[in-house]
């Protein structure tokens, strides 16, 4: 930190720059390897420390019509295992998909349905789809016995794809139920602490739900950016890929952006999940013929003005724009920032100083 200081008093001295107009790109999506099959699978949900992959799939080997499976890996670097399932007591002989797994890996919330489906539900429900939750005292204990979150979180109605914040206090998931803007909505329940009741869910507002289907809620570990599932938004292909941000965890959703052509194509896209750092996007497509789960790399450019090399011009530009909402320097905590350019992405691109990027060939 005393070096960053020490090079920003030098810096001050401002340098007139071009500069690039982006702060992250895409990569080309593929199928994630190792871990689809031709029975289909969806719902994708990536652990805390990027080394475990949970999703939904209807292949052999199963308990019921639809269970969880899991992917593992001994390092972020290494290819994904062969998927095992997840046995009883989480699978059984009804629907279970759409999982999330808290970051501490010790909760695995997940569904038992979906909007449009028939069960077979697991005994004891409130009548469509519910959501229901296993713990574990340590990663390597085994799941408990399932258990509904009740009639506080769950009605009548299809109640499905959980999706759990990093600090466990938060649980989005979406809902056919009354009240709603639409198909299907999405809807936020919170508790004060780990252990405490979950509050009556609180629909996300006509900023984010419209007349059609908004599901399958993803939040990034900072608790900045919500994905989610779209059918017929404006400027929308099937169903697509769309993010929400805020710039703090108390200040009020944006209006949503689609992530474009270079995620989304002109068949259902659906299901994101994105890793803790920001650096992987996962998400279910049919785009092949079969339901799959895809993976698109999302690369953070802090060569400013684009010359080749991550230096003292670079973090000049950041000077410059500090305290700004400029898109070009916002590139922490997450790639595509926070909504205000300051201490965040002055620490990231601290941690790329000197790399070169030479141009393209």
């Amino acid at each position: 930190m005393i070096r960053i200081i020490s090079l920003l008093s030098v810096l001050v001295l401002a340098l007139t720059i071009e500069v690039a107009n982006a702060d992250f790109a895409f990569g080309t999506p593929n199928p994630v390897p190792n871990v689809n099959s031709s029975a289909g699978q969806s719902n994708p949900e990536i652990s805390a420390d990027g080394l475990s992959l949970y999703f939904g799939s209807r292949r052999s080997g199963g308990y019921g019509s639809s269970d969880i499976w899991m992917a593992t890996r001994i390092t972020i670097d290494d290819d994904w295992g062969i998927p095992v399932n997840l046995s009883p007591p989480i699978n059984s002989s009804a629907y279970e998909s759409q999982p999330t797994i808290s970051a501490d890996g010790l909760e695995l919330y997940f569904s038992d349905g979906r909007h449009g489906s028939t069960g077979p539900y697991r005994a004891d429900g409130y009548g469509g789809a519910d959501i229901w939750v296993s713990t574990r005292d340590t990663k390597n204990d085994p799941w408990t016995e399932p258990v509904n979150l009740g009639p506080t979180v769950n009605s009548s109605a299809a109640d499905s794809d959980p999706e759990i914040s990093a600090d466990g206090l938060t649980l989005f998931f979406h809902s056919d139920r009354p009240d709603g803007y639409g198909d299907v909505d999405l809807w936020v329940t919170t508790r004060s602490t780990r252990d405490g009741p979950w509050a009556e869910p609180v629909n996300l507002g006509p900023t984010i739900n419209t007349s059609e289907y908004d599901g399958d809620p993803d939040i990034s570990s900072d608790g900045l950016s919500l994905f989610f599932c779209n059918y017929g938004r404006a400027t929308s292909y099937d169903s697509d890929l769309w993010v929400t941000t805020r710039v703090t965890t108390t200040d009020p959703w944006e209006e949503p952006v689609n992530l474009g052509p270079m995620v989304n194509s002109n068949i259902d896209d659906s299901d994101p999940t994105i890793s803790a750092d920001g650096s992987i996007l996962y998400f279910g497509s049919d785009r092949s013929g079969v339901w799959e789960i895809w993976q698109v790399s999302i690369t953070l450019i802090v060569d400013f003005n684009a010359d080749g090399i991550v230096d003292a011009a670079d973090m000049c530009i950041i000077v410059d724009n500090w305290g700004t909402d400029n898109s070009l320097c916002d590139i922490g905590p997450m790639p595509w920032g926070d909504g205000v350019v300051d201490v965040q992405d002055l620490i990231v691109l601290a941690e790329h100083l000197f790399e070169e990027f030479p141009p393209a060939e």
